[in-house]
């Protein structure tokens, strides 16, 4: 009886599939229809438009000012948990960590709702302050996503690093800033890549906390609600260069704290 036998090739072949069906083919229709008009002309328009219409940039500049709150609410909140239960010596650290994470597992609407019933009782209307109820939304649903990360990275330290700058004189924020700090940065990339990116474009927290501000997210949708895909796979494709610039300049800072941590040692 033969046996099948599959060299390594021959299992990437899958994945492959995956990505032409569901990522090179949707990202080709996207460019079809940012680059055409309405009877498949090629055109810059939309390109133009993007950067000529103040609805647009107005949107886009107030869904960074989101982001990036939202993104160091986060991570000022994030970071010391994470540092604490990394550091923690209990027994029950890993129930503590499940608790943190827990919330990630219940539905999305559930959350938000519960949410918004705790802020209509402290305010009353939530249309008064639409920015911080959006941050408010936005640090709770991802909050989770910035401490796991940090989290893993820090108890994954090695802590004869810790000791050696010790050992040469540093003491406890020094050995912090110097060695624990730069070494976690992957941690927090990852946890900033993991809010400042969906914060941008995730309106649905809005939506069901009755704010009516847009951010990138709700105006893409709007564009293809109303049928101009042209419109809407344009702004889709120009969020897509932002995340690409971003992850590039993310990695770079991630390979210069490396850089400076063996720096530091040495």
């Amino acid at each position: 009886m033969k046996t099948l036998r599959f060299s390594r090739k021959d299992l990437g072949i899958p994945y492959i599939l995956f990505l032409i069906i569901f990522v090179v083919l949707p990202l080709l229709v996207l460019f079809y229809y940012a680059f055409t008009n309405g009877q498949g002309q090629p055109t810059l328009s939309n390109l133009t438009g993007f950067f000529t219409d103040p609805n647009t940039l107005g949107t886009l500049c107030y869904s960074f000012a989101i982001a990036f709150v939202t993104t160091c609410v986060c991570l000022l909140l994030a970071y010391p948990t994470a540092y604490v239960l990394a550091q923690s010596e209990l027994k029950e650290k890993s129930v503590l960590v499940m608790l943190f994470v827990m919330p990630m597992w219940i539905n999305f609407s559930l959350r938000i709702t519960a949410l918004k019933e705790i802020l209509t009782l402290i305010e009353g209307n939530l249309a008064m302050h639409p920015f911080l109820n959006a941050v408010v939304g936005m640090t709770y649903d991802f909050l989770p996503f910035m401490i796991l990360p940090i989290y893993t990275t820090l108890s994954r330290l090695d802590r004869s690093l810790i000791e050696a700058a010790q050992d040469l004189g540093a003491g406890d924020f020094a050995a912090f800033w110097h060695i624990t700090l730069p070494l976690s940065v992957p941690g927090i990339v990852s946890g900033v890549s993991m809010v400042f990116l969906p914060a941008m474009t995730n309106y649905v927290v809005l939506d069901m906390l009755y704010n009516s501000t847009y951010i990138m997210g709700s105006l893409i949708g709007s564009y293809f609600a109303s049928y101009n895909w042209h419109g809407g796979s344009m702004i889709a494709l120009i969020l897509l260069a932002i995340i690409c610039v971003f992850t590039l300049l993310t990695r770079g800072m991630e390979e210069e704290d490396a850089q400076a941590v063996g720096g530091a040692l040495l």
